[in-house]
């Protein structure tokens, strides 16, 4: 049995878990605000806000409900476009809305209101560039966007530069109603039992899954595994970085500790999808999507993850994440097996890391090409280089000829030239929708110079390169 609170009523459901959030919300319950838009994560107009008990205190973060399967759902609170709500006037969010005229067709409407509510709710400083992230997973199909944004501006001078507006304060500026005030007593008291797992298709997030096979999930056994215990956290000890499978990109992007690692965290993470996904999608998803453009995979292959595989016996065993790949969509994973962690050693004081992608929009599309590289450099000497790279071949790469050619040389612009010849005998990219073969060699170059223009940019401009590539 399924439980949870839906906006203020406690709903116990014997429904299927993989149904969707989105479907059952509408069709079981009657919340028609709760927008069908693409059904795959793109638009945000099924927008809603889940809560989830931590320590006597809801954390709230936005999701799309349309990929996400009903029984994560369980045990938290979940919050519609009528959840927020008040009795007779306007919150303060759709307020804001509604003056500066920000909505036209009103059909993306709630999904901004619901965001727009999770920003105000979440840990993060009030400030108009967050309000933007709060909305990235949000379009607007009426070229309305510039009066949204101006409704964002006014949440924030509403909100004040502030992360101290305690729940108490939020109700009484009008951001949502009074019952919010309860709902970590009611969450406590529902005392939800796991939920029995049936044997079937393994789902976390849902984020991948829920866009290719939506109908074969909705109607058949699905095994949860976003509640196991096993699969969560992010700890960091003697060096070494371990990540849950089930931990999600605004986990890392939320650990202070892993953000004072990598200085450019925030911004490399903001080039993977919108922050609706970013709260739900696991990365052992990501990685046994087993796409050739996965960001996170591009990310993990140039740290030189290793991964921890469980099976159902409860036996462990360790592989490269860069072995990992077999061909197209297929991997060292038997049947029953898991993902458990990915581990990597943090960066030195010497270490360089980055991140980079093109892709037909700046943020909330699939990658054309994205790649990624580590340098540990000392003395203006390579000591050790590894370099992924996307899109450029049937699996996500890890460039090993590359790497091991850079390992060892100095940092010089000839070395990196040397590199590129390299790197373009190791990639194999086919024409798509996403660009022709050449296009895909010439972004993979380009990238690859991009690296070091900015991991060291008193040292190396792009012109040293392409002038001579």
């Amino acid at each position: 049995m399924i439980q949870f609170i839906l906006n203020n009523k406690i709903v116990k459901t014997a429904a299927n878990s993989g149904m969707t959030l989105l479907d059952f919300v509408r069709y079981q319950q009657r919340l028609t605000g709760t927008k069908i838009g693409c059904r795959e994560g793109d638009c945000g107009a099924c927008t809603v806000l889940v809560g989830t008990l931590e320590n006597d205190t809801i954390n709230y973060q936005s999701i799309t409900s349309c990929i996400s399967p009903l029984g994560n759902a369980h045990g938290k609170h979940i919050v519609t476009v009528e959840g927020t709500n008040l009795s007779k006037k306007l919150t303060a969010v759709q307020l804001a809305m509604k003056d500066n005229y920000a909505t036209q067709c009103g059909f993306c409407t709630p999904g901004f209101v619901v965001a727009l509510t999770g920003f105000a709710l979440s840990n993060s400083e009030k400030n108009y560039n967050h309000a933007l992230d709060a909305i990235s997973g949000n379009i607007c199909r009426c070229t309305g966007y510039k009066s949204i944004e101006k409704a964002a501006q006014h949440v924030c001078d509403k909100l004040g530069n502030t992360d101290e507006n305690s729940f108490n304060w939020l109700i009484e500026n009008e951001f949502f109603p009074e019952y919010f005030k309860d709902i970590p007593k009611r969450l406590k008291n529902l005392k939800a039992k796991a939920i029995q797992q049936p044997k079937g298709k393994y789902v976390a997030g849902g984020t991948d899954l829920y866009v290719q096979q939506a109908d074969n999930l909705v109607d058949n056994a699905v095994h949860l595994i976003t509640e196991k215990d096993a699969l969560k956290g992010i700890n960091t000890n003697n060096g070494i970085c371990t990540i849950g499978t089930n931990s999600t990109v605004s986990d890392l992007w939320n650990h202070h500790e892993i953000n004072h690692y990598f200085p450019n965290l925030k911004k490399h993470l903001k080039l993977v999808s919108s922050e609706q996904i970013r709260n739900m999608a696991s990365f052992g998803g990501n990685l046994v999507n087993a796409s050739p453009i996965g960001d996170m995979t591009i990310f993990f292959l140039a740290l030189n993850s290793e991964i921890t595989i469980l099976n159902d016996n409860g036996t462990e065993r360790h592989l490269a994440l860069k072995n990992f790949y077999k061909d197209y969509k297929k991997f060292d994973l038997n049947e029953g097996e898991l993902l458990k962690t990915i581990r990597f050693k943090l960066p030195t004081p010497h270490s360089f890391f980055n991140f980079e992608k093109v892709s037909k929009r700046t943020h909330l599309d699939i990658a054309s090409v994205n790649s990624a590289i580590l340098l540990s450099v000392e003395n203006s000497m390579i000591l050790e280089a590894h370099v992924s790279i996307g899109g450029v071949a049937a699996i996500p790469k890890y460039l090993h000829d590359t790497s091991r050619f850079l390992t060892g040389k100095p940092l010089t612009a000839e070395t990196i030239l040397e590199a590129n010849e390299i790197l373009q005998n190791e990639i194999s990219p086919i024409s798509d929708v996403r660009g022709s073969s050449d296009y895909k060699r010439l972004l993979a170059r380009q990238l690859f110079f991009a690296h070091f223009t900015e991991l060291f940019p008193k040292q190396f401009t792009l012109n040293d390169f392409v002038q001579h590539a």
